[in-house]
């Protein structure tokens, strides 16, 4: 491996966030000015094409960043991902590959890359180490995402064997968190449950102003809050919100059996922003020939069933209906909780308790 001088992020470093917008991307943005960082870079999708080779060297030559958080990506639920397969694999990899290329191409300091816990073997021994990787098959319903994942984080690894580049990969469990996504298609577990049991309660009050508020802030199937009342009852009926006489339920995916780990955004940007000011690619790596698995873990060391999570969920919105679960569909990986043994000796730990962070979440999702 190549020796490279490492220098440490400073206040007015010029720091470059790909993907500000996303949930986890606008919360790195946020941890970072709440430090005092105030050089930093951002572009929207009308104004930088990721995807565009020629567009994103532009941009790298034209304004030549110090340090890049690389959050952009193409991201769903269960659903989302085994149906647009092919997007998945291909917006991912190109995304990441300029990014990566050209911040080795016009000097960045440093990068940290988000991946995913999806990477992980679906069988792989619970809770999941960093060395899990490549050790099995993955989950089938995500694995074109997890693919363009596991790539990434070994174009980090490679490019730093060769070119001695500082590039360093996350691996977050599963996040939640401000501007998540609530599309009811592509949403992951979460958010997709916290907005089902709100329009539940909704029509559960017989408040069909505040389904045309969601709908308007949220439009489904191409429906806003303008549609008419009977539009509305057939798109919420699609996605498993039902009402017989004055009875409300609410259908959600798989037995509920599944368990998870959630942690939200705001901790995992400050895990993030942790490594960038204080950790190196050297600081991953021990003097063996194969450099492997220098990726780090970021979770909260806790799982839960989703039965759990929707009953969080359930108390947090107020819904007094009953959830039935859709046994048809399917669960993905049975459990998936990470290893942080690695970042906790790094001194990191994780903040915001799980209640308090949905309780946190669904204040901004309505207001």
């Amino acid at each position: 491996m190549k020796s490279v001088a490492i220098k440490k992020m400073e206040t007015n470093s010029k720091i470059y966030i790909a993907g500000h917008t996303g949930m986890v991307g606008s919360a790195i943005k946020r941890n970072l000015e709440s430090k005092g960082y105030h050089n930093i870079i951002t572009r929207d999708l009308l104004e930088l094409n990721l995807l565009n080779q020629q567009e994103t060297e532009i941009f790298f030559q034209k304004e030549k960043p110090e340090y890049v958080f690389l959050a952009a990506a193409k991201v769903g639920g269960i659903v989302a991902n085994n149906t647009y397969r092919a997007q998945f694999i291909y917006e991912n990899l190109q995304i990441q590959n300029n990014i990566i290329h050209f911040s080795y191409k016009y000097g960045v300091k440093k990068l940290l890359f988000l991946g995913s816990s999806c990477i992980y073997p679906k069988n792989a021994q619970q809770p999941i180490h960093e060395d899990s990787l490549l050790t099995g098959e993955l989950e089938y319903t995500n694995e074109p995402y997890a693919i363009a994942k596991i790539a990434g984080l070994k174009m980090c690894e490679s490019y730093n064997l060769q070119y001695g580049t500082n590039f360093i990969s996350v691996m977050p469990t599963n996040l939640y968190g401000l501007n998540d996504n609530y599309n009811l298609e592509t949403s992951h577990v979460l958010p997709a449950i916290l907005r089902k049991l709100h329009l539940a309660k909704c029509l559960e009050e017989n408040n069909f102003n505040k389904i045309r508020k969601d709908f308007l802030k949220r439009p489904v199937d191409g429906f806003d809050g303008t549609a008419s009342e009977k539009e509305i009852i057939r798109v919420l009926n699609k996605y498993g919100i039902e009402k017989y006489n004055n009875n409300i339920t609410v259908k959600l995916f798989g037995t509920g059996k599944p368990r998870r780990e959630f942690l939200v955004a705001d901790d995992a940007a400050d895990a993030c922003v942790f490594l960038m000011e204080n950790f190196n690619f050297s600081d991953f790596v021990d003097n063996k020939n194969e450099i492997r698995n220098s990726h780090v873990n970021i979770g909260t060391g806790f799982d839960i069933e989703i039965s759990e999570l929707a009953e969080i969920i359930k108390k947090v919105t107020g819904f007094q209906g009953k959830v039935i679960w859709d046994k048809t569909k399917p669960d993905g990986t049975m459990k998936k909780q990470l290893d942080i043994s690695k970042i906790k000796k790094m001194g990191w730990l994780p903040k915001i308790e799980l209640s308090q962070g949905v309780e946190n979440v669904y204040v901004t999702y309505c207001g």
